[in-house]
């Protein structure tokens, strides 16, 4: 009997392989082998990049309400401490939007820690 080769599912998935190196440069983009390795470490990066943001979006709200507190004469850590210890439980990403876009109430915010 004759072996089964199943050409179908080998071509569905370089086209999907294909699909997903769609817009690369060169042969990266319809070259299978070469396209193969591209997406992989391309989805690498992706998935690396997930953590990454997690990182980046917490230390730009710590700048942001460093930023807003030092204008009330107070240090950011010295902030947090305070915050922490008067109960209040507002997360970084809040207190960021605060201190961004609405001003007042993050300075009524500063002024209840003081």
């Amino acid at each position: 009997m004759p072996r089964s080769k199943n050409s179908v599912a080998s071509k569905a998935r370089r086209k999907k392989i294909l699909k997903m190196a769609k817009g690369y440069f060169g042969s990266r983009k319809n070259v299978f082998t070469v396209a193969k390795n591209s997406v992989e470490k391309a989805l690498c990066y992706a998935y690396i990049g997930r953590k990454l943001r997690k990182r980046n979006f917490r230390s730009l709200w710590i700048q942001r309400i460093n930023a807003g507190v030092r204008q009330h004469g107070m240090s950011y850590s010295e902030f947090m401490g305070k915050l922490h210890k008067s109960g209040i439980e507002l997360n970084r990403k809040v207190l960021a939007d605060l201190a961004m876009n609405h001003t007042s109430a993050f300075n009524a915010v500063v002024e209840k820690l003081k």
